[in-house]
């Protein structure tokens, strides 16, 4: 961590670290690799060269080298240097509640029982469990246990709307318990927190800090295409901790690197997950580039609002987000990642004060709606992979009030992608009442 990250006054950094409490390390640290410089962040620990600029520093008046990689997180330049804690490790013992009085289905239960012996043996986990299986609910006895036996727990996410999910669901079950939530923009927050929700990308400020290291999403984009990312897992992570990773739609990789492993293929209802329904929208783009919504897509939403239902419409760029919603009526917003109001949306969704969102993939995980209702307006596109597309669908029937709604993929043309997310859902089902095979997915 930086100086100026670190949480103490000036004063109290210098006291500490002349009595060898923190340890001073180089932010960039250069070798020569066939007479050339070669770089490493040591936050981030990037090693692609084309991610070092260099630059006139003013602040010591020299040739400077910092990572780009990671400047979303606050500059670390040659000049830098990183703290880490050389103190010692004493907590006070706190004494944790859990504040949860449902049931869990007997999968669930099972699945629990797993994960709570694979945090106790240290071993690797893979929680694999079908969108709306309640994957959150399982964790909450292994965190409590975790919590008891005084051991520092995090669950980190791909996504900033994950963790926007996840924190009040865990305040509201554990509230004697300090959590810290961590995403880009995120409020300060006081005292030590035993229990963090984070992006991934915000373990770039830990080293060695956690005993369980609990990834959900742990498929999602950008952590399985960014080695950084999945470096600062295991930075953030004591030596001998355990990982958990959890997801509806498992990478071949984390397939094959699990050690603990549960699979759970049915929603905690009991009702079947949703299919999608593949209609044709033949010219979707020239229609909404000349102002212009087409109709099938016109009369799905006309249905959901005469029904009250809420709805998200995933589209694959921003562009298209910002051409077609003038043309939809009042009370339908956009959203994408760069939304500073994202967050506040979601929320106007939620409480029923709009219809409905037009969303990119950013909304594809980590919201959890009742009764809603989605559409995928050009379902071929690239950006819309099966398990994007699976994890989209999962979006609806969710809660045991709704347990149906409309998943439907608007397309011009049938991908393989969308083939292949629709066969999965059905093997999923099959496999959920006893009348598919248990092979593992391939995707």
């Amino acid at each position: 961590m930086r100086r100026e990250d670190l949480p103490y006054s000036l004063d109290l950094i210098d006291n500490y670290i002349k009595r060898d409490l923190f340890i001073k390390h180089e932010a960039i640290s250069m070798t020569k690799k066939l007479l050339k410089n070669h770089y490493r962040c040591n936050r981030c620990f990037n090693t692609k060269q084309a991610k070092f600029i260099h630059y006139r520093c003013a602040k010591c008046e020299r040739i400077c080298t910092y990572c780009r990689h990671c400047i979303t997180m606050g500059r670390v330049a040659s000049c830098t240097q990183l703290f880490t804690w050389n103190g010692p490790h004493k907590r006070n013992i706190k004494k944790h509640q859990l504040h949860w009085t449902s049931t869990l289905t007997e999968l669930q239960a099972k699945a629990t029982e797993q994960l709570i012996e694979s945090i106790a043996q240290k071993r690797s986990h893979l929680l694999h469990a079908v969108c709306g299986s309640g994957k959150t609910e399982i964790l909450f006895l292994p965190i409590y246990e975790a919590l008891q036996q005084n051991l520092r727990v995090c669950i980190a996410t791909p996504r900033t709307d994950v963790v926007l999910e996840l924190a009040p669901r865990l305040r509201k079950v554990l509230p004697s318990t300090t959590i810290h939530e961590l995403y880009g923009d995120a409020p300060a927050q006081q005292g030590y927190a035993q229990l963090i929700i984070a992006t991934t990308h915000q373990l770039y400020r830990f080293h060695e800090a956690f005993d369980v290291m609990l990834v959900d999403e742990a498929d999602a984009f950008p952590y399985t295409f960014d080695q950084s990312l999945q470096k600062a897992v295991l930075k953030a992570k004591k030596a001998d901790a355990p990982i958990a990773y959890v997801t509806a739609t498992p990478s071949p990789q984390l397939l094959k690197q699990r050690e603990g492993y549960s699979f759970i293929p049915k929603r905690y209802h009991n009702h079947p997950l949703p299919v999608p329904r593949l209609q044709s929208l033949f010219r979707y783009k020239q229609q909404i580039q000349k102002g212009k919504l087409p109709k099938k897509l016109q009369q799905w939403v006309e249905r959901c609002i005469t029904r009250k239902q809420p709805f998200l419409i995933f589209f694959p760029t921003i562009d298209m987000i910002e051409q077609a919603l003038p043309l939809f009526c009042e009370n339908i917003l956009g959203v994408h990642a760069e939304d500073p109001l994202r967050k506040e949306k979601v929320l106007q969704l939620r409480n029923g004060e709009i219809h409905g969102l037009l969303t990119t993939t950013i909304l594809e995980r980590g919201i959890t709606i009742a009764n809603l209702q989605v559409a995928v307006v050009g379902a071929e596109s690239a950006i819309f992979t099966a398990s994007a597309l699976i994890q989209i669908a999962g979006r609806v029937g969710r809660s045991r009030e709704y347990p149906t709604g409309d998943i439907v993929f608007f397309h011009h043309g049938i991908s393989l992608e969308m083939d292949e997310a629709k066969s999965e859902i059905e093997r999923l089902n099959e496999v959920a009442y006893g009348q598919g095979s248990t092979q593992l997915p391939t995707m």
